[in-house]
């Protein structure tokens, strides 16, 4: 996401650097850069005249701080330009108090809409919203399917009258079902089309009209740069839409939607699609998006996702494990499970300040390795992954292990030892000592080189403890299967 802009934008900082202050001659190598980086992110030519200007405006009238260098000060004034430009603050979902929410999810076809109304729903569940999914799309084969199946797997009920009913009937009886049933919030899956055509707004116009919904979320694919907000705002003028939600933002997306959909529509962006999986959907706030764009990763995303996977009552085992070195490979295949549930390895890396720089070819090898490191542990008997020191002191069952994985028996023998040396280092941190990973991954330097060294080696393990956590919530079954 964004790292071809974000390799752009470097190259002004680096224009700046080495000057003693920002002046009208020397910004405007910088601001070329800037202009350049944003044109080939698909950002709007309007949007990026507006920025530019703003920018220099702001930076030729920027005072001197004592300490901060002028490229520094020159990423901040850009920093907040693009806050402003992507809509200053997250614009949360819609809540009604003491009835029952109504979402109406629009768009074309191919963006993406019917997972996303999915991830929506899955997204409201954790935040202890009950909802009702409801399919009107008849036309499309196999949506209605396909939004069942997707209920079933995030175990959010749906509703459906199958493909011979009228969308707007479908919709209207779908709101009363919830209503009736006391449900939180109802989310309608509508029809898209190939392009924006009369019959496909007058549908959603019917549909509108008849629920009243209180939000209407337009769907639009992010790799399709500035023309998401071109839609976006021929949506707005016809049908009148609360917001917007990106999909694709993990593909190739080079940064153009998420710059342009709120200036030019004047509709925000309350949801990005980061994934294909139906968790990975991310509430979208611009300044953590700034920081992305900018390659200061993004700290708040991680610690969030984190949250929702850790286990408050495990985060202090674990602790305890790291402080008396006793984390064993039992706990680190936890860890590498904990990683795996969170995202990809490339995606949590990258909002992890300074990871930015990391090649796909690297991430790739963290990626291998973390696989190879989960064979050979799956090789070993539960008593050798409770104690590593086992293997460290017979050659017989490390030589078990590799024929059992794969790998050889000097892969086996490096796992052990790089695990000890890391165990001992996760202890040292965890009383306050220099944090320091070893050669867990086959690697210095660079942490992912060759393997890397410090994704997966037990990331609970920060100096003082676990981070903040809180406790999992009971899964309780919800939903009436189909209607």
């Amino acid at each position: 996401m964004f790292d071809a802009l974000s390799d752009r934008l470097e190259s002004a900082w680096k224009k700046l650097r080495g000057q003693d202050k920002i002046s009208q001659s020397n910004i405007q190598d910088a601001l070329r850069e800037v202009r350049r980086a944003l044109l080939e992110a698909d950002v709007n030519l309007q949007v990026v005249k507006d920025f530019i200007s703003e920018v220099e405006t702001k930076a030729q009238g920027a005072e001197v701080i004592a300490g901060v260098r002028p490229d520094q000060q020159f990423i901040k004034i850009v920093h907040d330009e693009l806050v402003q430009v992507m809509g200053e603050e997250n614009v949360p979902l819609a809540e009604v108090a003491g009835k029952t929410t109504v979402v109406l999810m629009a768009g074309l076809q191919g963006t993406g809409k019917t997972t996303a109304t999915a991830k929506l729903a899955l997204h409201l569940r954790k935040q202890d919203r009950s909802c009702l999914l409801v399919a009107t799309d008849i036309y499309r084969p196999a949506a209605i399917d396909q939004l069942i199946t997707l209920g079933k797997q995030i175990d959010v009920p749906v509703f459906e009258l199958g493909i011979e009913a009228d969308p707007v009937e479908i919709a209207r009886q779908g709101v009363e079902r919830a209503r009736a049933e006391g449900i939180n919030t109802v989310i309608i899956d509508t029809a898209g089309r190939l392009q924006i055509d009369e019959d496909m707004m007058a549908e959603l116009a019917r549909i509108k009209e008849i629920v009243q919904p209180d939000e209407t979320l337009l769907v639009v694919d992010a790799m399709t740069g500035q023309e998401a907000a071109n839609l976006t705002r021929t949506f707005h003028d016809q049908i009148g839409i609360t917001g917007a939600i990106l999909t694709k933002m993990d593909g190739d997306s080079r940064g153009g939607a998420a710059l342009s959909v709120r200036q030019i529509s004047g509709a925000p962006i309350k949801f990005v699609g980061v994934g294909e999986k139906v968790e990975a959907l991310q509430p979208f706030y611009p300044d953590r998006m700034a920081s992305r764009i900018l390659g200061m990763g993004d700290v708040l995303t991680l610690v969030e996702k984190a949250q929702e996977e850790i286990d408050l009552a495990d985060a202090e085992q674990m602790q305890e494990k790291i402080l008396s070195a006793k984390f064993d490979f039992t706990d680190f295949l936890k860890q590498m499970r904990l990683l795996k549930n969170m995202g990809s390895l490339g995606g949590i890396m990258k909002m992890i300040p300074g990871m930015n720089k990391l090649s796909d070819d690297q991430l790739k090898q963290g990626e291998t390795q973390l696989k190879r490191c989960e064979a050979m542990i799956n090789s070993m008997t539960g008593k050798e992954r409770r104690d590593p020191d086992l293997l460290s002191s017979s050659p017989s069952r490390r030589r078990r292990i590799a024929s059992g994985s794969g790998y050889r028996e000097a892969d086996v023998s490096k796992l052990v030892a790089d695990f000890q040396k890391m165990r001992s280092l996760m202890q040292q941190m965890g009383q306050g000592g220099i944090p320091g990973m070893g050669g867990m991954f086959g690697g210095g330097g660079n942490p992912l080189a060759a393997g890397g060294n410090r994704p997966s080696a037990g990331w609970r393990g920060y100096p003082g403890g676990a981070p903040p956590t809180k406790k999992k919530k009971e899964k309780k079954k919800k939903g009436f299967g189909t209607l």
